[in-house]
């Protein structure tokens, strides 16, 4: 192990030890919260282009397992960590970090004060941030000069569409990038389900007569997306049971006619605590989001709002007054994170079995 730099677009530089692949990396840098399930994190698609801060001061003891997979091939561009573990204690040992993030190409750096870093980044906001082996004023000319990519959602949701099948509800996943703790969830639940691109029009999802319609996770900005998902959006919801998941949540607002805003510091982790609002119920649910439907611009005569995070009061659910649809900025499906959120999927399969009241 050598040497490595991160270096920030405002011109800060943070030393450590390299790790996994030696690749040069430019990407959008953020940090989580969480204190576990650091593999499903990485191999989340929202992190597409992406350097991943962790504030956990240990990650990499629990190795790589087969069944902690958010998607098949990582698109994560970095891994920042205090201290990675050398030696997988997980009984399944079939990789450790190391090794798995040097296989897809993703540079990882240990020994750095990430507890400073994060203290940087809440203050400075979102960034650009590149992992190098030299911070000399080529790295930074280079940082500065890089322009990510807006066609985010393009190069991770699925191009054509696959089954994951079951015997139960048939249920269609329109894939903007989404994590498989969502397919995981609808198996638990017996579901039929077909995964199609986020390109198909409206008659083609109404062809395999749904019983239900998820719009699913992704990473960017929905606004980048063609207007032609927002019409899906707005015919679908009309016509079958429909669940907006993080990315799937900003686009099922927009499409309703609110707007969205660039949340201060970005929610990233596990333990966010959000307010169910009919209830007054806390629940801690794991998030990762940039963007927040903008209160202020909520019509209500249309949505109601569900759903609010405790920290920063920002919307974290939405359901339509006059439709069985409705969205969620948090992520569902525990993977990783702990179980409470994982009522809204059988909320959905509420809607679907009193559907023909609608």
């Amino acid at each position: 192990m050598s040497n490595r730099y991160l270096i920030l677009a405002d011109g800060s530089t943070y030393e450590g030890i390299g790790f996994g692949s030696e690749a040069t990396t430019f990407g959008h840098i953020v940090f989580n919260t969480a204190m576990t399930g650091y593999q499903e994190i990485i191999t989340n698609q929202i992190y597409h282009n992406q350097i991943i801060v962790f504030s956990a001061p240990t990650i990499g003891a629990g190795g790589i397992n087969h069944d902690a997979y958010e998607s098949i091939f990582p698109t994560a561009k970095g891994v920042i960590v205090r201290d990675v573990a050398e030696v997988s204690t997980n009984r399944l040992k079939r990789m450790n970090l190391d090794k798995f993030l040097t296989r897809h190409n993703i540079p990882g750096i240990t020994g750095i004060d990430t507890r400073a870093l994060i203290r940087h980044l809440r203050e400075t906001g979102p960034q650009k941030a590149s992992i190098v082996d030299f911070p000399d004023d080529h790295a930074f000319d280079q940082l500065n000069a890089t322009v990510l990519t807006t066609r985010q959602v393009d190069a991770v949701a699925t191009p054509r569409a696959y089954p994951n099948p079951g015997t139960g509800s048939t249920v269609v996943v329109i894939d903007f990038g989404l994590k498989h703790g969502i397919l995981r969830q609808l198996s638990l639940r017996n579901a039929d389900v077909t995964v199609l691109p986020y390109t198909v029009d409206t008659e083609t999802v109404l062809s395999l007569d749904p019983d239900a319609v998820i719009f699913s996770t992704g990473p960017g900005d929905p606004r980048d997306l063609p207007n032609s998902v927002f019409e899906l959006m707005r015919q679908l919801q009309e016509r079958v049971p429909l669940l907006g998941i993080g990315l799937g949540h900003e686009i099922f607002g927009l499409a309703n006619g609110a707007s969205l805003v660039k949340l201060p510091f970005e929610h990233h982790g596990t333990n966010h605590p959000v307010k169910e609002v009919i209830t007054n119920a806390l629940l801690y649910v794991p998030q990762g989001a940039g963007y927040a439907v903008d209160p202020t611009s909520i019509d209500h005569a249309k949505l109601i709002t569900t759903h609010i995070d405790i920290i920063d009061n920002s919307v974290q659910g939405l359901r339509h007054r006059d439709y069985p649809a409705f969205s969620v900025a948090f992520f569902p499906d525990s993977a990783p994170g702990p179980l409470e959120g994982t009522t809204v999927i059988d909320e959905l399969f509420e809607m679907i079995e009193t559907k023909d009241r609608f």
